[in-house]
């Protein structure tokens, strides 16, 4: 807001920028009269600042763990528009195997993203045991992340064509028994907020939206397939291998809060069922046989070949660890 200033003995102060872990990056310049603010000009945008001017000079590899910080609720998604442009612009062909991998890792973030607005929405209305019950799922969501990647929160994973490593043995099966898993947990939030006079008093009919005002403010995601568009770009213009599975684009056409929280838990369980599909069909390919390979080879291999991608210390009865790596050694695969 802008108002008028008359007065000259008024104070103003920068609130911000704030942490993005708050519920908005931004800095507030707050003019004061005493207690009271009688004028605040917000300033966006600086959590991204600088990133175009830093990637002028890296390739697409060195850029990535940048890109896995410009949102922190959504890395996969953020990591894979940057290497689909390359890949689509040089026509490079992915391996089906690493396209289901990409798959079922987008939507696990997916499902994470949604997760982490459903906590402090609830909170955000008065109802805090929300925010604890979906800290229940998404640890399980980082354990398979920090499984896979090495890291729970931002991963640098992607790669051109490919993803930078294999699922490790027994990752498959821990996915399935979250599926099943999670399918329960979503049921509770349902039992717990769906149909709750008081959540319903407070979401119905609220922060009314039309389809039209969406797409002319250009809103996105769920916010935007809340107000009557039914526009996923998974099935508008497919990318991965979306197309190879059958879900549905979950949507509502009342627009007000209520009708975004139930795009949001129906897009959980549409997740759920790509995830399954996916680990059904995955195919074989290239590291279909390494973790069997490296375990195998593990007592023939030396610390400067690197030729391995790691090594567990029962692999090898003749290989003896110091200390300080009895737990575990990681040896990045070249191959």
């Amino acid at each position: 807001m802008s108002l008028q200033l008359k007065r000259k003995d008024l104070m103003i102060v920068n609130m911000g920028p704030h942490h993005p872990s708050m519920h908005g990056v931004l800095g507030l310049i707050v003019t004061l009269d005493g207690e009271d603010v009688i004028d605040c000009e917000p300033i966006l945008g600086y959590l991204h600042i600088g990133m175009e001017k830093i990637a002028e000079n890296r390739t697409i590899i060195q850029y990535l763990p940048y890109v896995t910080r410009w949102n922190y609720l959504a890395t996969m998604f953020i990591e894979a528009i940057t290497v689909n442009a390359p890949e689509f612009f040089e026509n490079i062909q992915i391996p089906q195997r690493a396209s289901y991998i990409r798959v079922i890792m987008l939507e696990l973030s997916r499902i994470d993203s949604h997760l982490l607005w459903l906590g402090p929405f609830m909170a955000d209305l008065g109802a805090q045991t929300s925010f604890f019950y979906i800290f229940r799922e998404r640890e399980l969501i980082y354990d398979l992340f920090e499984t896979a990647t090495g890291m729970r929160m931002t991963h640098n994973y992607f790669r051109i064509g490919v993803a930078a490593a294999d699922l490790p043995y027994g990752w498959i099966d821990k996915c399935l028994d979250f599926c099943d898993y999670f399918l329960q947990g979503v049921v509770e939030y349902q039992q717990l907020i769906t149909r709750n006079p008081i959540f319903l008093e407070r979401v119905e009919g609220v922060g009314f939206i039309s389809g039209e005002e969406a797409v002319n403010w250009g809103l996105s995601g769920p916010v935007l397939r809340a107000s009557g568009i039914q526009w996923d770009l998974r099935k508008i213009d497919p990318y991965e291998s979306y197309y190879q599975f059958d879900w549905k684009v979950k949507w509502q056409k009342e627009g007000d809060s209520l009708a975004r929280y139930l795009v949001r838990i129906g897009e959980m369980g549409e997740s759920i069922k790509i995830i399954q599909q996916a680990v059904e069909k995955i195919l074989g390919g290239p590291y279909e046989n390494l973790e069997a390979r490296r375990f195998k080879k593990a007592k023939n291999s030396e610390w400067n070949d690197f030729e391995y991608r790691f090594l567990g210390k029962k692999s090898s009865p003749n290989f003896k660890l110091s200390k300080q790596d009895q737990l575990y050694v990681r040896v990045e695969a070249l191959t």
